[in-house]
């Protein structure tokens, strides 16, 4: 049995104290990844052959949970409005970014992740398919990274650009719902326009967010054909149980609701973990490629869909 190095077992200890940090003071999953990224980025990390595995079946464990957050049938019921352009935006965001991805040259699990993280709901999208296509932390970091770069200035801009362009509660409910990537960030700029667009966003988010089950079972199809039955993600069935449960069971909202809170606050300390395994060769590799992926398929979607709920 290998001893830990005197750098290891610091590092473990940084993280651990870093971690109980993040479950008491709430710290949300962007500001998780920034500290993540910031020790990465500086002093590296010697323990990724601890990290890795956790940060896997962490991830997985985290998905699961959120499940007990979600009802089916008012999501479904509320998803029923506006059901074409949904499917729309979600099908023309995911062929868009694989298009571009082609162009740019990004590494195809990557250009994937993006995709799927700007067509459904940004991290979430990403954290529930990177297990079933077997992408490795880079491939995750390099994608979250993106997305919440775009979530952090979308949350700026969106109210502004909102008011300037004098829109309706309604229509600005629709439009940050569809171009915010993040449902955290569509709730937080959403929320500073209006209670009313903030109730319309919301909802339609939550319907958009169903489409991770089938986006999570169509992506283990498609690269489970080269890693085989070992490659479908089991954990996507546990989720999909664990939302029927809170549906159906009427489970009571303290046990339900620290069920998600546990999850949330646990999905932050997998997003420290993915951070601290990114590292300076990494972005010189793909970083720029992907950032200038994501934000050109951002932009397409945010124009597209601007003119959209203004003139139709």
């Amino acid at each position: 049995m290998n001893t830990l190095t005197t750098n290891q077992k610091i590092s473990i200890a940084i993280l651990v104290i870093l971690s109980v940090c993040i479950v008491a003071f709430h710290i949300p999953p962007h500001f998780s990844l920034a500290i993540g990224l910031l020790i990465g980025l500086t002093v590296g990390n010697p323990i990724q052959n601890i990290t890795k595995p956790i940060t896997k079946y962490l991830l997985q464990g985290c998905v699961v949970g959120l499940g007990f957050g979600m009802d089916f049938m008012k999501v479904v019921d509320a998803g029923k409005t506006g059901i074409l352009f949904t499917l729309i935006t979600i099908f023309g965001a995911l062929g868009l970014g694989l298009l571009l991805g082609k162009i740019l040259k990004v590494p195809g699990k990557i250009t994937y992740l993006i995709s799927c993280g700007t067509a459904i709901c940004g991290g979430s999208a990403i954290a529930a398919v990177s297990p079933a296509m077997e992408a490795d932390e880079k491939e995750i970091s390099m994608a979250m990274v993106t997305i919440f770069t775009l979530n952090a200035i979308a949350l700026l801009l969106f109210p502004y650009i909102g008011h300037a362009l004098d829109l309706s509660q309604q229509q600005f409910g629709l439009w940050s719902a569809i171009a915010i990537h993040d449902t955290s960030s569509v709730v937080g700029a959403a929320a500073a326009f209006g209670d009313e667009a903030l109730t319309i966003a919301t909802t339609i988010k939550l319907a958009r967010a169903l489409w991770i089950i089938p986006m999570v079972i169509i992506t283990a199809m498609i690269y489970g054909k080269k890693a085989g039955v070992k490659s479908f993600p089991i954990f996507i069935l546990l989720f999909v149980l664990a939302s029927l449960s809170n549906t159906y069971l009427h489970i009571p909202k303290e046990i339900s609701g620290g069920i998600v809170s546990l999850s949330k606050s646990g999905l932050s300390i997998t997003l420290l973990l993915i951070g601290v395994n990114i590292s300076i060769n990494n972005i010189r590799e793909t970083g720029v490629k992907a950032l200038l992926l994501g934000f050109l398929l951002w932009l397409i979607l945010l124009v597209g869909t601007l003119l959209t709920v203004v003139y139709f």
